[in-house]
């Protein structure tokens, strides 16, 4: 019988841990990314924030998936400079949150990870390939891994290292993914595939998210114990009421809850309110990578930011171009935690 992560003292550590690596999947769809031009130009600005030195912190490296040998060369050249590595892999898109592997690590500095099952969003948007990539990076780790057969994603669970996991009914209890468990067999689930000891949870995400509702665009721990969410920007806000109920659920869970203003307002293409969050940001090991919207609060919410994490240097990336299609910074990113020297195969 394979033991869980827990059984095994496996768990996920935080964020702001050091990382050996970022895991991307570099953008080549023009049928998925109408504008690929600019969604490149911002995947590299973000890449670059991440692999780059500031403040006496070393930037982390990047191991990028690509399509094929033509796709390796547009990224090899749009990442130069970079420590980065490219690993040719069939993959759908780029959502590496949700489709690579969760890391792990134990008490003895010793890294594993765990797949989840992935169903492409509820059956929303499935992309041939995607299903693999947990196996695929697994595997070019020579990892020791855990699966589980609860059905989910990495935007939607959030973990303080410390034993605390937050998640949103609206994703894992959704019929969509899990039909007939009940709460207290996707928690029990959730804290045997990370680790964690207790499970916070959230009734809903923001409007129109194309993920049910992802934790990641709505609570980051950034401590021990001590979570971010957001409060409404203006009377004009589409997630106004969500964004009040998600702080006093998070209050009455007894954590240390800090706010920071929404973007507001931002709308898509088609006229319809985007699903902006500041909270999508990646904790990098020098820096603190956030997406941005164009939106008047942008500035605050930076400024914000780099109060909350003095010792990184916070970027902004203009991010508008990536969420037209899903997600922003933190959807198409997955940190590798540093332990022991890795061999990757090619």
């Amino acid at each position: 019988m394979i033991k869980t992560a827990r059984a095994a003292g496996f768990r996920q550590p935080a964020e702001w841990t050091e990382h050996a690596a970022c895991w991307v999947a570099w953008p080549s769809d023009a049928e998925l990314w109408p504008a690929l031009a600019s969604v490149q130009s911002s995947f590299a600005t973000m890449c670059r924030a991440i692999g780059s030195a500031t403040n006496g912190r070393s930037g982390e490296r990047l191991e990028v998936l690509v399509r094929d040998d033509a796709a390796r060369a547009t990224a090899e050249q749009a990442l130069a400079g970079l420590d980065a590595r490219f690993h040719v892999a069939a993959f759908g898109d780029i959502w590496m949150r949700d489709i690579a592997p969760v890391f792990l690590t134990n008490a003895k500095g010793e890294l594993a990870s765990v797949r989840f099952v992935f169903n492409g969003w509820g059956g929303k948007y499935v992309y041939p390939g995607d299903e693999l990539i947990g196996e695929r990076v697994q595997t070019l780790l020579g990892l020791p891994s855990f699966a589980t057969d609860l059905v989910c994603e990495g935007g939607a669970l959030e973990c303080d290292g410390a034993g605390l996991c937050m998640t949103t009914r609206e994703v894992a209890l959704n019929p969509n993914r899990n039909p007939g468990r009940s709460e207290l067999e996707v928690e029990r689930a959730l804290l045997e595939a990370l680790g964690a000891d207790r499970v916070v949870w959230v009734d809903r995400g923001l409007l129109n998210d194309h993920t049910d509702g992802h934790i990641d665009n709505t609570a980051r721990f950034v401590g021990a114990g001590r979570v971010l969410c957001m409060t409404p920007a203006d009377a004009s806000d589409p997630n106004a009421a969500a964004l009040r109920e998600i702080e006093r659920t998070l209050n009455a869970a007894r954590l240390d809850v800090t706010t920071i203003t929404s973007p507001g307002l931002v709308l898509g293409r088609d006229g319809k309110p985007l699903p902006a969050s500041y909270l999508n940001f990646y904790i990098a090991n020098a820096s603190v990578v956030v997406p941005t919207f164009g939106s008047p609060h942008d500035d605050t919410a930076l400024a914000s930011l780099q109060a909350l994490f003095p010792a990184r240097t916070v970027r902004g990336v203009p991010a508008k171009v990536l969420l037209e299609e899903g997600g922003t910074v933190h959807c198409i990113t997955q940190q590798q935690p540093a332990v022991q020297a890795l061999q990757i195969g090619a």
